[in-house]
């Protein structure tokens, strides 16, 4: 698969998650087979106020190549200024801009899905930050604003002939925000409907979904996004799966531990153990779902303090549950 100059090696990509997707898991998760990540969502205001913390969600870690750096607003002056920013600062390979966010805070100030109300404008941002940048610009979209205004077609024609090298579409619309079934029809006729390399995204949970997504919409790629919480090996299945080839077992849950254990202490390296544990304590749950007994443990989870809680924690599990 190639997104304008920058050619992929797979065509199981990772999903832009805000709160999920730092730089340590998006390190598991290449190493699992991602064969594109991306980094949290960043608002280009505050990136072109100098905020620091927008400055650390760009840093890509090294070896994480090729990445994508994502950014979301509405005004395509800002837009514009934060794609440029974003791409030096970051040296990602592709910038992506974020029309598809359901959140709240994020619609209200006329961000995210909030853009997909209004195509022109849509359209201008993609021109303002192709024409600013010398990478790749692809967007991520959802399949419409609701059940009434359904235009995941016009509006990907509409990021096309703006310039945009590459979509991304979720099959759900923004009032349904994760719920329901993903329309993958919609995704399928936006396929058809556009020259430029599109990527599939909504409810892909086992390897079987990544394959079955593939053949039926005919893209070009599929996006993992919530399938993948304390799985990163969902991209090796679904690699296996979209090859024809047989999926490798998930490992043992002493190593899935050692590897959650792994992301916690890079985050720290990166950003300070209490910043770690703050992540950790929503994100190191996952890897315990559908594990017997193992309820104290996330609770227990939810509270850490520091790395020596953490790793005390790991061991009991690894000698009690595995």
């Amino acid at each position: 698969m190639r997104i304008g100059t920058v050619e992929l090696t797979g065509r199981v990509v990772l999903a832009p998650m805000a709160g999920v997707t730092d730089f340590a898991f998006r390190e598991l998760c290449r190493h699992c087979g991602a064969a594109l990540t991306t980094t949290e969502m960043v608002s280009a205001r505050a990136l072109t106020y100098g905020d620091l913390k927008s400055r650390e969600l760009l840093w890509l870690s090294e070896g994480e190549t090729p990445a994508a750096v994502q950014i979301f607003g509405h005004e395509p002056t800002v837009m514009a200024e934060a794609a440029q920013m974003a791409a030096e600062l970051s040296g990602a390979a592709i910038l992506d801009i974020n029309m598809g966010c359901p959140v709240g805070k994020i619609v209200k100030s006329g961000d995210g899905s909030a853009l997909m109300k209004d195509p022109e404008l849509a359209s201008r941002i993609v021109e303002a930050v192709a024409g600013a940048v010398s990478i790749p610009v692809t967007v991520k979209f959802r399949k419409g604003w609701d059940n009434g205004n359904v235009n995941a077609v016009e509006f990907a024609r509409c990021c096309e002939q703006a310039g945009a090298a590459g979509i991304t579409v979720h099959g759900r619309t923004r009032a349904q925000l994760y719920a329901g079934r993903a329309d993958w029809d919609i995704i399928r006729e936006v396929k058809k409907a556009v020259t430029i390399p599109v990527t599939a995204n909504g409810d892909v949970f086992s390897g079987g979904d990544a394959a079955h997504l593939l053949r039926y919409t005919g893209c070009d790629a599929v996006m993992i996004g919530r399938g993948c919480f304390g799985d990163p090996w969902l991209f090796s299945r679904a690699n296996a799966a979209v090859n024809g080839e047989p999926e490798p077992e998930k490992p043992p849950l002493g190593e899935r531990m050692d590897a959650a254990l792994r992301q916690v202490e890079r985050l720290a390296e990166r950003r300070g153990e209490r910043s770690a544990c703050m992540e950790a304590r929503h994100q190191l749950p996952w890897y315990l779902h559908g594990v017997p007994y193992s309820g104290s443990y996330r609770q227990q989870m939810v509270h850490v303090e520091n790395l020596a809680e953490i790793r005390t924690i790991v061991s009991r599990i690894k000698r009690e549950l595995s």
